[in-house]
């Protein structure tokens, strides 16, 4: 079953106005795509994205309202995207990032360990490197660098090392074989934990571009937002969550001026009206994966000075 994490939380967040045009730029399932739609009227407009062809699949069967469209790109591109579509300004953008429960249920996509499956791990499986292929070429400094900058692993450079050593006889080809390599390569075990965890997190982030999309939006959304638009972000990972914290902090901050002038500093233009959001417990034991889930929104509040 598929749950949508902080659901009441992040709609609340969004203040959502019944004529304004919305972004959900992770569609997953459609969870928050679908309240969205609740709280819009007749000319209320919400444009999804996904990566997933599995979830644009899902999107034209299920959601055939004219005042959603879905887009088969990452969220990456909503600037452009929206230009398309002669959108310049909107109410407010969500994002949900990470790896969806459908995803990590279908045994084939490979994100999981939890099967024996082909070592895919790319969110739009219809184009791009696949995790096998990123193991077999990569270089062992490469690959070392990604398991530690984007796992935090410990021991990147003995796995990346025993990586290089075995690919010389064989290929990579399902994630019990990666999975079992890993193991073999840390002296212990973390209580809950799998050993090869943080690895999968680091060669899907690879595989996907996880950051680079994230650092992306998070320089684009915020200039595209209406007077009191507001952009909701939901985060697994210190490694989002650090980059949302830190670009949502820097819109937050205004220009402060010296000490001699006889002026007062101008207040900033964004302001950051949630930190750190965490689920309920009712919600944690609903739905583990929402363990580790932080909400932050950054909301647009008064127009730039020209």
């Amino acid at each position: 079953m598929h749950y949508s994490v902080l659901l009441q939380e992040s709609i609340e967040l969004l203040n959502i106005k019944p004529d304004g045009i919305y972004i959900d730029g992770t569609f997953g399932r459609g969870g928050h795509s679908r309240v969205i739609l609740e709280k819009l009227n007749a000319d209320g407009r919400l444009i999804a994205f996904d990566k997933d062809p599995e979830a644009i699949t899902y999107a034209k069967k299920n959601f055939t309202d004219n005042r959603f469209k879905i887009i088969h790109a990452s969220f990456a591109s909503i600037k452009e995207q929206l230009l398309d579509l002669g959108i310049n300004q909107i109410d407010g953008i969500l994002l949900d990032l990470g790896v969806s429960s459908p995803q990590l249920d279908n045994a084939e996509r490979g994100f999981s360990f939890r099967y024996d499956a082909p070592l895919d791990m790319r969110m739009d499986n219809s184009k791009g490197v696949t995790a096998a292929e990123w193991l077999l070429t990569a270089s062992e400094e490469e690959m070392a660098d990604v398991f530690w900058r984007y796992g935090e692993e410990r021991f990147s450079r003995r796995i990346a090392k025993a990586i290089v050593r075995e690919r010389e006889t064989k290929v990579f080809t399902t994630t019990t074989e990666l999975a079992k390599l890993v193991e073999a390569q840390i002296p212990y075990r973390e209580r809950g934990k799998n050993p090869a965890t943080r690895v999968f997190q680091a060669i899907r982030i690879q595989v996907n571009n996880e950051l680079g999309d994230l650092e992306q939006i998070l320089t684009d959304a915020p200039q595209m937002l209406a007077l009191n638009g507001r952009f909701v972000v939901i985060s697994f990972h210190s490694l989002e969550d650090r980059l949302v914290k830190t670009a949502f902090n820097e819109f937050a901050t205004a220009d402060k001026l010296p000490k001699w002038a006889m002026v007062t500093d101008e207040a900033a233009e964004f302001g950051v009206i949630a930190k750190k959001v965490r689920a309920s417990m009712a919600e944690i034991d609903e739905n583990s994966r929402s363990r580790s889930a932080v909400l932050r929104c950054l909301e647009h509040l008064k127009a730039l000075q020209k």
